[in-house]
């Protein structure tokens, strides 16, 4: 009886050896592991993205009031149309132009200067471009809002001031405004766009620069000729990721105008959406404004992948 159930214990032990070394054996199998290491991704995408897009789209054909939700069809979608959504339009689109001219152009030169050995200190030069994403924006936006107030004690007037110049009131002027917004988002968001040139640019083959020196070739020549094209992948890429967050951008008109600008200079249309679904309690109109401003991100992205030729084969 004792050798029975001995015998009767290593037989399960085996039979779960076997389902478990068949389960590991299935996991590791070639067709199996792709879709095991992309689920963490699809997973989230499915619960924080799609979920949420899906319920925002239903919801913006809906009143949703505390306890009553009612349909009513396009009546969010035609309020859009008024003059302070094209306000923050207009605030949105100079805005995105502009970072996205300073946040490709600049990064890319100085990845450029940062990746050659005439400039010293390159690492340290590197780390300080990077700190500021580390930031936090309410706490940069602080400091910003201090040098940049309207009292002629403040550091940006001083420094007109010594130069001639007359006091600017920053946040209560459109274009000063404007430009506190740009320069905010450009120095948050310098450092990770170097890196992203940097990493590109170690992908040159030193062959090439080497063959245009033989050639004659000048540093500029080699920059157009040679750098530029090895760098078209990542350019594509940078100025996909600002134009996206250009749209979506709130923190920089939020820090500057928490109570919202005057004649509405800061706003934007994620400012707009906060104002009408957060502060005014309207959610329908909140989601209209949201899926209308997915639909302008996903035409402007995708024209811009066709015109700079993202989506061609390789070999074309």
């Amino acid at each position: 009886m004792l050798q029975t159930g001995k015998n009767s214990k290593t037989e399960v032990v085996q039979v779960k050896n076997r389902r478990n070394g068949g389960l590991l054996t299935f996991l590791n199998s070639q067709k199996v592991v792709p879709y095991v290491l992309i689920s963490p991704f699809v997973l989230s995408f499915l619960v924080l993205s799609l979920y949420p897009a899906i319920q925002a789209i239903i919801m913006s054909f809906q009143r949703v009031l505390p306890g009553e939700v009612t349909f009513i069809g396009l009546r969010n979608y035609t309020r859009i149309i008024n003059p302070t959504f094209f306000t923050a339009l207009q605030n949105t689109t100079i805005y995105m132009i502009l970072t996205v001219v300073i946040l490709v152009s600049l990064p890319m030169l100085l990845a450029v200067l940062l990746n050659s050995k005439v400039v010293k200190f390159r690492i340290f030069f590197r780390t300080a471009l990077f700190l500021p994403a580390l930031t936090s924006v309410i706490v940069a936006g602080m400091v910003f809002r201090l040098m940049f107030a309207e009292s002629d004690t403040a550091v940006a007037n001083q420094i007109l001031n010594w130069i001639g110049l007359e006091s600017v009131d920053w946040r209560y002027n459109a274009w000063s405004g404007m430009f506190l917004m740009v320069v905010l988002a450009s120095w948050r968001w310098m450092g990770i766009n170097i890196l992203y040139f940097l990493a590109a640019l170690q992908n040159v083959p030193k062959e090439l620069y080497e063959a245009a020196e033989i050639d004659g070739a000048r540093a500029l020549q080699k920059f157009f000729y040679v750098t530029l094209p090895f760098l078209k992948p990542v350019t594509i890429f940078v100025a996909t990721i600002s134009i996206i967050g250009g749209f979506r951008m709130f923190e920089e008109s939020f820090v500057f105008w928490t109570s919202g600008s005057p004649g509405n200079i800061g706003l934007t249309i994620v400012g707009y959406l906060y104002q009408e679904g957060i502060q005014k309690n309207d959610m329908g109109f909140g989601a209209a404004i949201g899926v209308v401003l997915m639909l302008i991100i996903f035409v402007i992205s995708l024209t811009q992948l066709f015109l700079t030729g993202a989506f061609k084969r390789g070999d074309e």
